[in-house]
């Protein structure tokens, strides 16, 4: 009885035994037989898709396994950078001819593994850029992530396929690449380069390259696929262009608000002036402030920690700081802020002033500059403070030599020299955009509009523009030519006709026409506000950088290697600073 009951125990585990494990080897069994019977036709259903002709009257090429040999040099967006000068129809242009070669052109490739298409695209690389040092990082770049290009051409083929109406009977393929994508994109995950790939993920690749064979198999109209690839690109061109206009608007929006932490310190300093009592509002007096013979700075801003950033910079990178003066004019808004700042914090051995606009008398003689027509909401053309550039000799009527700074510069050398520069009889000193390799380089009528008879008349296209950042002015001759007449007359004539584009340079452009003199470029290095590839060399060399643009060190959108050189004159544990969480 004994023997009977243990024979019969061990009868059901055994059939427990099959009932768990046989279904697992077969179920393996039966991949590795569909995966072997796929591999043997690869090469055959390669050979077929290689040999299915270009879609009539389309200019369409789509080599194997090149989807993704495109050569990028120096990508830059919104900085009127030119173009690397190679179109994505050079690389792969044998066309039709490739796609018949078949695997024969994996063959050509010589003992170094390069093929002739990647020789060419090296030659046109070497030769728009002029040498081969800079060809050499990309070419790395592209080499080692091959395999990722590759794997995500596979998820957008696969994802084509399964936008087509599945036929009857082919439910499981369906099922089967859904599995395949889900499995690659997570072997994948966050991987950018080929190195980053686990072992795992190459096995997917290799499994979802055997379904999208058996999927070519099944859908074999090329048309149908040549359709919905087009639609699947035209759809992410749209959506490409959509996102950066909102990016475009988002910066432009971020560019022109003041933060919240700039807001509350001006709010700080303005309650504690009106604090003080009126004979303790004054800044130190100092009878020379309007002595030709001293080097004056002037600086139009309604941000007080930009401006302070100036000074202090300014101050601290002379030798003689006790013949520098510093005239600052803003807003009445921002006047007690400002205000109590310098009380605060005195430039050390400098002189400083604050003007505040509501206090010249002599600009109710003018029609003050105002939107014409541009959005309101944009600094650049509703602020009075951009436009009194052009009323310098009123409002300084003394002097006979100026340095004008823009509020978002920062001095590195000692600029005192620019009062020694030979003007050679011009009315400007300005660092000019003339070469093509500037980021900041452009042509005249980028900004004005020289199809009109009269700009076209009077402005040529050839003329090298500049920018303002830092200015030499003689100031003598500027009252001598009445140049603030002319800018007056254009600014009119701009109200009725569109002569030029918004902000104040094309007016600059057209007011110092052919009274300008150009600077040596060390004086100024530009575009640390819009461009990110200015080289470290050029800021080491310069007297001053310049962030022009939006994207300003005091916002969160600043480039954040760039912010090194403003934040080292900003002392982050005021208390003022740590009150209003400006770090």
């Amino acid at each position: 009885m004994k023997q009977f009951r243990r024979r019969t125990r061990i009868f059901i585990l055994s059939l427990l035994f099959l009932s768990v494990f046989a279904p697992i080897l077969l179920l393996y069994e039966s991949n590795g037989l569909v995966d072997d019977l796929s591999s043997l036709k690869g090469r055959r259903d390669l050979l077929k898709l290689n040999l299915i002709k270009q879609e009539e009257g389309v200019g369409l090429r789509e080599p194997v396994l090149k989807v993704y040999k495109d050569v990028k040099v120096d990508v830059t967006v919104g900085s009127g950078v030119a173009d690397s000068g190679i179109k994505p129809d050079d690389v792969g242009s044998g066309g039709n001819s490739d796609l018949m070669k078949g695997n024969g052109d994996l063959d050509a490739k010589g003992i170094n593994g390069q093929s002739r298409e990647e020789k060419r695209v090296g030659e046109v690389s070497r030769a728009t850029l002029g040498h081969d040092q800079d060809v050499q990082p990309q070419a790395r770049r592209v080499l080692m992530d091959t395999k990722v290009k590759e794997m995500k051409d596979q998820l957008i083929r696969a994802k084509a396929y399964l936008s087509f109406a599945v036929p009857a009977g082919n439910t499981h393929l369906i099922k089967e690449l859904r599995l395949r994508i889900k499995e690659l994109e997570r072997a994948m995950g966050d991987a950018t380069k080929d190195p980053d790939l686990s072992r795992r993920a190459f096995q997917r690749m290799r499994s979802m390259e055997h379904s999208l064979q058996k999927s070519a198999r099944i859908y074999p109209d090329c048309s149908s696929m040549v359709k919905k690839l087009r639609a699947m690109a035209n759809n992410a061109e749209e959506l490409v262009r959509v996102q950066k206009e909102q990016e475009s608007f988002l910066v432009q929006l971020a560019g022109r608000t003041t933060p919240k932490g700039l807001h509350c310190l001006s709010m700080r300093l303005t309650a504690e002036y009106f604090a003080l009592n009126p004979e303790e509002r004054k800044l130190p007096s100092n009878p020379d402030v309007h002595d030709s013979n001293r080097y004056h700075f002037v600086v139009f801003s309604d941000n007080v920690l930009a401006c302070s950033v100036v000074v202090d910079s300014t101050v601290s990178s002379a030798k003689e700081q006790r013949k520098i003066v510093f005239h600052v004019v803003t807003d009445s808004l921002n006047f007690a802020a400002f205000s109590m700042w310098f009380i605060l914090h005195p430039p050390k051995k400098a002189s400083v002033q604050i003007h505040n606009i509501d206090n010249f008398d002599w600009f109710t003689k003018y029609d003050p500059p105002n939107t014409y027509g541009h959005d309101s909401q944009d600094p650049r053309y509703s602020s009075i403070l951009n436009h009194l550039r052009f009323y310098l000799p009123d409002i300084f009527p003394t002097l006979n030599k100026i340095v004008l700074l823009d509020h978002d510069v920062v001095v590195r050398k000692d600029l005192t020299h620019l009062w020694r520069v030979n003007m050679m009889g011009k009315v400007n000193g300005a660092v000019k955009t003339c070469q093509g390799n500037d980021p900041a380089f452009r042509r005249m009528n980028l900004l004005l509009n020289l199809s009109d008879p009269m700009v076209g008349k009077r402005f040529s296209n050839e003329a090298c523009t500049w920018v303002f950042g830092v200015n030499v002015f003689d100031m003598q001759k500027w009252r001598k030519r009445n140049l603030t007449s002319v800018y007056n007359k254009y600014l009119q004539l701009g109200k009725n006709k569109p002569m030029r584009k918004a902000g104040t340079l094309p007016l600059g452009w057209m007011t110092f026409y052919n009274q300008t003199i150009g600077l040596d470029r060390k004086w100024q290095i530009h575009g640390l506000g819009y461009y990110s590839g200015v080289k470290q060399e050029d800021i080491e060399r310069a007297a001053v950088i310049h962030y022009d643009g939006v994207m300003k060190p005091w916002l969160d959108i600043g480039f954040e290697k760039y912010k090194t050189y403003w934040r080292k004159h900003v002392d982050f544990n005021h208390p003022y600073l740590q009150q209003c969480n400006i770090a």
